[in-house]
């Protein structure tokens, strides 16, 4: 599982950049995308405290966001999930947590972390569609897409 791990939040990271990009190239300034994009980053500090055992990391899930404060926040959400799973051999383990809100779960640990992807993915599709909705130019973030610009078959 680490291989495919390393390779998804790889994927994932290229993915947040691309969206970051794309905004600051187009100067957006939309709530419902800056507050989207927020919450798909948020949501990525939110686990990795959770996985890590650490206190909950000082950011609004739900929270609105200037270009500025959510272009670090993709770095420093790429950088720390890479490095954890970088540093992680076995990701195949149980862990009960408190969500958001307060409430008791036990989940595994690998179903999480493909859980995590999936979610941003869900969310950068309907920053895509709020961008075309708002006569701008969305950017492919597919998953295809980062494996062929990996094997040099398409240029990004």
């Amino acid at each position: 599982m680490k291989k495919y791990f390393v390779k998804l939040y790889q994927y994932n990271a290229w993915a947040n950049n691309r969206v970051m990009e794309c905004l600051l190239r187009q100067h957006v300034g939309d709530e419902k995308i800056t507050t989207l994009f927020g919450h798909v980053l948020a949501a990525q500090f939110l686990w990795l405290h959770r996985i890590k055992g650490l206190p909950a990391p000082a950011v609004k899930l739900w929270g609105e966001y200037s270009l500025e404060v959510l272009q670090k926040m993709v770095a420093s959400a790429n950088e720390q999930w890479i490095a954890y799973v970088d540093e992680t051999d076995h990701f195949d383990r149980d862990m009960t947590y408190h969500n958001y809100v307060g409430d008791l779960y036990t989940n595994n640990v690998e179903t999480i972390m493909m859980h995590l992807v999936n979610h941003s993915s869900y969310h950068r599709a309907q920053i895509a569609l709020l961008l075309r909705q708002g006569g701008l130019e969305p950017i492919n973030t597919d998953l295809i897409t980062f494996d062929r610009v990996q094997r040099g078959q398409w240029k990004d």
